[in-house]
């Protein structure tokens, strides 16, 4: 499964996060990128990167809700992954620069992100309810740079897992 950054976002605390030309992912996150509630809510090892599709942005938007990359949040926005596939564990390769970070958790909304929906409906893109649109939150394994246009190779967290046992 292979897909591409589209959009690379980050912001001094709170949404949307914006689009910049690259940024520098290290073991906490994107350089320049804050959270305005910090660890445990946001941030920290197993949630030093957020993700989000295209595709869901897509949907979620022909349901009548604001969506576009960054407004819930997420650091990189991803297009050509089947986002309900994804599991914990996964890994991304990303672009050329060693860039790789593997899947934590699905990442619930919270209300700050309410008011880019219908009646403040964040259930839209709950991990219980709609795991297909949920964001995922990934730690970083290896630091890179990554910039939209970067593409994105997925391996399944069955195959690292077997890989491993070989050794």
């Amino acid at each position: 499964m292979t897909g591409r950054v589209v959009s690379v976002n980050v912001s001094p605390g709170g949404v949307p996060k914006l689009p910049v030309t690259a940024a520098w992912v290290g073991r906490l996150g994107l350089d320049a990128d804050a959270h305005n509630e910090p660890e445990p809510v946001h941030g920290g090892p197993d949630q030093a990167v957020s993700l989000y599709s295209v595709e869901a942005i897509e949907r979620v938007a022909a349901d009548g809700h604001q969506a576009f990359p960054g407004a819930y949040g997420e650091n990189l926005t991803i297009a050509g992954i089947d986002w309900g596939a994804l599991r914990a564990g996964d890994r991304l390769e990303i672009g050329d620069d060693g860039l790789s970070i593997e899947l934590t958790d699905m990442a619930g909304p919270c209300q700050t992100i309410a008011h880019w929906f219908v009646d403040r409906r964040i259930a839209r893109i709950s991990p219980n309810l709609h795991p297909e649109d949920a964001r995922w939150y990934a730690r970083v394994l290896a630091e890179g740079r990554v910039a939209p246009g970067d593409r994105v190779a997925i391996e399944r967290a069955d195959r690292v897992e077997v890989a491993a046992r070989e050794f």
